[in-house]
């Protein structure tokens, strides 16, 4: 039996091998949960090069693991260490169940990986299963082209980790919007674990520093241009950055901010595009990207996961241009919300004509907010999230079934 103790603790793994989704959901979740519950602590485990950028609420805290990228091949070296792929994988693997033995978690939240970055995480689900300990699954709303995730996932051995391991699989989405898991043959126990949140919900944080003091940039009047963490946004920039070097005096203000993880080249180069435009500025970062979103009077993205909740959480119309590749992930996405009315979609398959970008911005300017349409539930994400840690930690680990292998309680 678990020790009693005043204070609950909520362990997440943020699967972070480049670029900043898994890492910003994570930590809205965390900031999410210890806002409704003063007697809560959260540790998230993560490997991202740039999480001592952000910011991080009171009882939140995070512990850093040697940090890997994802080669054009597929393959995985170590980010910054000089050492085998494999070794950073041990090393990584035993700092994560070291930690969560002392740490001792109420519950583990797992992002998107179901055994970790090539397993990695198996230790650490196989002590804390012995332990009692609830193990949840946290999926985004589109994983990838159903195909293409099924040929993963078997190859990962994913499938049944979910029946060995998780408890339950939350999905950040709505089944009426996209079903993360379409097309993959799962057990039926695995099905009925599976639960729709909804959205999660984003806030302008408290503490936001104030905005760029650029003139052009009055509120509700210039566009937002974020292609998220930079690394695959070259193709959004240059685009946007050609539209307006043709079309600049019909087009709003603009607001582009590149990213972390573009190469410092190629920001370079836009930015001194950008200074021969007169409504055109740049920013390199903003670890707040809230508090321009909030002013901004549209958003032109590529459409990950966050943008998108962002989109939805401060009702910004908005234009998304997805990548095809390596994942499907976004142009799914952003093909549903059109669809649906909540956003545009402009595939890149135009060689990015000038003309089609800027016509697709001044639209955006016309364009309806979110919530034109009415869809129930659809940010309802972060509350169900704490309803949902709450049940389990009132439950209690001694009382509380462990999955044996299979996923049989």
């Amino acid at each position: 039996m678990a020790p009693r103790r005043d204070h609950k603790r909520v362990l997440i793994y943020s699967h972070d091998s480049f670029g900043l989704g898994h890492l910003r959901r994570c930590r809205a979740i965390a900031h999410s949960l210890v806002d409704g519950d003063t007697s809560l602590s959260v540790l998230i485990l993560s490997g991202s090069p740039i999480i001592g950028s952000f910011d991080f609420r009171s009882r939140v805290d995070f512990v850093r693991i040697p940090g890997v990228i994802k080669l054009r091949n597929g393959e995985y070296v170590s980010l910054n260490l000089h050492i085998d792929i494999e070794e950073t994988l041990a090393m990584r693997s035993s700092i994560m169940r070291h930690t969560a033995e002392i740490f001792d978690p109420d519950i583990l939240i797992v992002d998107k990986e179901p055994l970790g970055l090539r397993g990695e995480m198996r230790p650490t689900l196989d002590l804390l299963r012995a332990r009692g300990t609830p193990m949840v699954l946290g999926l985004r709303d589109v994983m990838d082209d159903p195909e293409a995730l099924e040929s993963e996932w078997e190859r990962k051995n994913a499938i049944p980790a979910l029946s060995e391991y998780y408890n339950e699989i939350w999905v950040y989405g709505l089944p009426q919007i996209c079903d993360p898991l379409a097309g993959i043959d799962l057990p039926k126990s695995v099905r009925r674990r599976m639960i729709y949140t909804g959205y999660l919900r984003r806030q302008v944080p408290v503490a936001a520093a104030a905005a760029p003091e650029n003139p052009g940039l009055v509120d509700g009047e210039f566009l937002l241009v974020t292609p998220g963490g930079g690394g695959d946004g070259d193709g959004l920039i240059d685009w946007v950055l050609a539209a307006y070097e043709q079309e600049g005096p019909r087009l709003p203000p603009a607001l582009i901010v590149f990213g972390p993880f573009m190469l410092p080249e190629r920001q370079t180069a836009f930015a001194a595009r950008a200074e021969r435009l007169a409504n055109v500025y740049t920013l390199t970062f903003e670890a707040r990207l809230e508090h321009l979103m909030a002013r901004a009077r549209g958003i032109v993205a590529m459409g990950g996961y966050n943008t998108f909740c962002e989109i939805l959480s401060f009702d910004k119309p908005a234009l998304i241009v997805p990548r095809t590749t390596p994942r499907l992930e976004q142009f799914i996405r952003a093909q549903r919300a059109a669809e649906l009315g909540l956003a545009a979609m402009l595939p890149d398959e135009h060689d990015h004509d000038p003309a089609v970008m800027a016509a697709a911005l001044l639209q955006l300017t016309q364009q309806k907010p979110p919530s034109a349409v009415v869809v129930p539930g659809l940010l309802d994400g972060m509350a169900s999230v704490k309803r949902l840690v709450q049940k389990w930690l009132r439950e209690g680990r001694a009382e509380r079934p462990k999955l044996r292998a299979g996923g049989r309680a």
